[in-house]
């Protein structure tokens, strides 16, 4: 055994010794790349007769086709029913067209693929991942489960009480409070934006007949855009997009809900008594995407908090370790945009870390950055955003996003050149305009035995009223 032991110390060591002189043998890394141009590929779009939009995008080399339909109906047509959208897109795929829900995901199956229906504020989608031999199949499955849902009574009890159960488990979650609490005052109350939750009285009180009017009312062939991107054959899809949704009723225009920021200064807190840690939602208005501020912002966002690398990260994280994963980021909604930055600090350090955030904005707004670190910002976006569209999945959703908040067409292939051109002038102009720290709006979940006396403290929050609040 000590014979074994001492051979491996001296091979350890003889390695250790040779390593610099391995390491002098070796070239140097090669310099890394200018950022290249996203290339969109070509696409075509056309509108059915009875208002539905379809755009066909053929991408990629692998025999598959991604395909989302997007139907501009969610929490924003909820009037006061809040989460009710969420309840009928469950129930559009618990049975359609005399399918049940397992024939409906045994079809999904059988073509290589599964279908998933997402609920969110401005529209619902439907979604599903096929091998390209399926794309008429899929297009009337797909058709099926929007156009013809039929709410089977003996699964709606059920579908309900899971989201009671999901609403439990998500009102015990401080981010959950802190975002609930941050909407409503920054959105207003009677705004669906800001109607972030139902309580478990009213979720509970909804009946079958509420989801079927909410379908009936918001879901319709002028509100609905559908995507197809991958390998198929153009004519097929076409040919099968006619007949499974040609005889699809046309419905209501799109519902629009433009909303005028409730800005601050204001300081929100909601209690949890002992809580180790303190939950925390800062909000600026942001430029609208697409605006001529949009991308500025976005490069001085990933400099101050929306990469890992970025300066409040690099202070509050890796520095002071209040935190494990700061971070900020642009809310976008039709015609305007929210700044957000969130963190969950040590309780103890809730005034440490926010004095740290104020002053990683306040130097941003004073001093114009190195040329090396905004180029370091644009970079990092220019390749997120190749990375994020390299596949139909993901070129599908960005689509849809462009379309849905009404950007330019031209939009993705115009952001990576635009993003590449910003100044660090411009970084620190875009910290002035979207994060006036007058006009702040703070959220703290937290035990507010430790954490308000913090706050109280902070020069930025002197003279601001400080609001105790519930949610929802």
């Amino acid at each position: 055994m000590r014979s074994l032991v001492s051979t491996a110390a001296l091979s350890l060591a003889a390695l250790v010794a040779a390593t610099p002189a391995l390491a002098q043998s070796y070239p140097p890394a090669p310099p890394i790349g200018s950022p290249k141009p996203f290339n969109v590929p070509a696409s075509e779009t056309y509108t059915l007769p009875n208002g539905m939009i379809v755009t066909l995008v053929p991408y990629g080399a692998v025999p598959k086709a991604f395909m989302m339909l997007d139907v501009y109906a969610g929490g924003v047509n909820e009037d006061d029913k809040v989460w009710l959208s969420q309840l009928a897109a469950e129930m559009t795929k618990q049975g359609a067209a005399g399918k049940t829900a397992g024939q409906i995901a045994t079809a999904a199956a059988d073509m290589g693929g599964n279908l998933n229906v997402s609920p969110g504020e401005e529209k619902t989608s439907f979604a599903i991942d096929v091998l390209s031999e399926h794309i008429g199949h899929a297009v009337a499955l797909l058709s099926d489960v929007a156009t013809r849902p039929d709410f089977p009574a003996a699964e709606f009890d059920r579908v309900k009480a899971d989201a009671v159960r999901r609403l439990a488990l998500t009102m015990s979650q401080p981010g959950t409070l802190a975002t609930a609490a941050l909407f409503k005052r920054y959105y207003g109350a009677t705004h669906p934006y800001g109607r972030y939750v139902p309580t478990q009285a009213q979720l509970s009180a909804y009946t079958l007949a509420d989801a079927k009017r909410f379908y009936a009312a918001n879901f319709g062939a002028k509100r609905a855009h559908l995507y197809i991107a991958g390998r198929f054959d153009t004519a097929a899809a076409k040919a099968a997009i006619e007949q499974a949704f040609g005889g699809w009723a046309a419905g209501a225009d799109r519902a629009r809900v433009p909303y005028t920021p409730i800005t601050g200064p204001a300081v929100l807190l909601v209690d949890r008594p002992g809580a180790p840690q303190s939950t925390l939602r800062l909000a600026f208005p942001a430029p609208a995407g697409a605006s001529a501020g949009d991308v500025p912002e976005r490069v001085s966002n990933a400099l101050l908090g929306g990469a890992f690398s970025s300066r409040i990260t690099r202070n509050i994280r890796e520095d002071k370790g209040y935190t494990y994963s700061p971070g900020s980021s642009i809310q976008f909604w039709p015609g305007a945009g929210t700044w957000v930055f969130q963190a969950d600090v040590t309780s103890t350090a809730t005034g440490a870390s926010l004095t740290e955030v104020y002053k990683e904005i306040r130097r941003l707004q004073t001093e114009t950055p190195p040329a090396e670190e905004v180029a370091g910002s644009r970079n990092y976006l220019a390749g997120l955003f190749a990375i994020q569209n390299a596949t139909a999945a993901s070129l599908v959703n960005s689509m849809a996003q462009r379309d849905a908040l009404g950007w330019p067409k031209d939009w993705l292939q115009t952001y990576v050149p635009a993003v590449l051109a910003v100044t660090p002038a411009q970084v620190r102009q875009a910290a002035v305009a979207s994060q006036p720290l007058d006009k702040a709006t703070l959220v703290v979940v937290g035990d507010l035995t430790s954490v308000e006396p913090q706050l109280k403290a902070l020069p930025e929050l002197k003279g601001v009223t400080f609001q105790r609040v519930t949610v929802p």
